[in-house]
């Protein structure tokens, strides 16, 4: 009976880790979770992710200050003017290896700061 009962409970566990993808929630500060709140309201994460993981497009985990190689041959770092532009001009320096175009958005500038404070928490 105790073994059943061991069984059921690691069962459970299992189940619940798997329906969850076994990954811990994250831990965003206020502003940052108020841009992963934009993004996914905005429609960034069809593409980018739920919670940054890249789909169909780049991801945003550890992507803060770190090289992009772009499709022209040339690397940038995913600093603050980086992702600004790439959010307000997706099409001006495409990711390398992604052809997928991202759409135009309607965020203000406010809202941009904020799914930047995001991103760089994506660690």
């Amino acid at each position: 009976m105790a073994t059943l009962r061991l069984f059921l409970g690691l069962a459970a566990a299992l189940v619940a880790l798997t329906s969850c993808g076994g990954n811990p929630p994250l831990e965003l500060s206020p502003v940052a979770a108020e841009g992963r709140q934009i993004a996914n309201a905005s429609g960034c994460a069809s593409c980018h992710g739920k919670n940054g993981q890249g789909v169909t497009a780049p991801s945003w985990q550890g992507l803060y200050n770190e090289p992009v190689p772009l499709a022209d041959g040339t690397t940038v770092v995913a600093d603050d003017a980086y992702l600004y532009n790439s959010i307000t001009d997706p099409q001006s320096q495409i990711v390398e290896d992604y052809t997928l175009k991202m759409p135009r958005n309607r965020l203000d500038d406010a809202e941009i700061e904020l799914v930047i404070a995001y991103i760089r928490e994506l660690k």
